[in-house]
């Protein structure tokens, strides 16, 4: 993880000229390369190698990272004076927490998250009590909100970027698991078709605050080191799962 993004240097003049915003925005597209699309545990998790202990584990284990965005989120207008852009940034706390009776399609992202549990065979009190939460993962994910909590909110936003490449892996997820999960119901895979425009719509706006706050060379820099830290968050979470799960876990321990 690059601990070097909490140790800032006092801000200097920079002579340096920015990126233009076309090549700015293709080095955040260019890290891609690193998301945890790419990650061995999850390559094998969209190739149906997989047994399904280790799904639920990996449900269970993401569980706990889907209930702490919104605190992430809270954390970004909590650190925010600006009363427009709290307005468009509180849709994602809503998002996944819920709107009005929190029922049917207003119940939000976790809910829908417990139902995928629910529908690989998990119990919601499994999923609530994150009895099965691993401590890499517990760390990589509180080590993300506090960022959000201690850092300025473009910082915050730029962070959360890395939905410029979630689609993709929705989309992967719901093309191969009906046929190589089938013990999955379908109805549990609801999350990830929700997921696919409101990615879409939150890349807009978190683009749009980095080429507004990256108006300098080392602020663009600092947005790219940003967004690296995020995917390691994410990489490290599938270390951890894949460390905790092997194929040979004995089945007393198994979720």
């Amino acid at each position: 993880m690059n601990t070097e993004l909490f140790h800032c240097s006092p801000p200097q003049a920079d002579p340096r000229e920015p990126w233009s915003a076309a090549d700015f925005e293709a080095r955040l597209r260019d890290c891609e390369s690193q998301y945890h699309i790419h990650h061995p545990f999850n390559l094998r998790l969209n190739r149906g190698e997989l047994q399904p202990f280790q799904v639920r584990a990996w449900v269970a284990n993401r569980f706990y990272y889907q209930v702490n965005i919104p605190q992430k989120d809270a954390a970004v207008l909590a650190n925010c004076a600006d009363r427009a852009e709290r307005r468009r940034w509180i849709e994602r706390i809503l998002d996944h927490d819920g709107r009005g009776d929190f029922g049917g399609c207003n119940a939000g992202g976790i809910e829908a998250w417990v139902r995928l549990g629910v529908a690989a065979g998990l119990t919601r009190e499994d999923l609530w009590s994150h009895r099965h939460v691993r401590a890499g993962v517990r760390f990589a994910v509180d080590a993300y909100v506090n960022f959000a909590r201690s850092s300025p909110w473009e910082e915050a936003a730029i962070s959360s970027l890395t939905e410029m490449f979630a689609p993709k892996i929705h989309a992967d997820r719901l093309a191969g698991w009906p046929t190589l999960y089938p013990w999955i119901e379908a109805d549990g895979l609801a999350y990830f078709r929700s997921r696919i425009p409101l990615a879409t719509r939150d890349v807009e706006h978190g683009l749009d605050v980095a080429r507004r706050w990256c108006s300098t060379r080392a602020r663009q820099e600092r947005a790219i080191a940003i967004l690296r830290f995020k995917l390691d968050i994410l990489w490290s979470m599938l270390d951890a799962i894949a460390h905790a799960y092997p194929d040979d876990l004995p089945m007393e321990s198994r979720p």
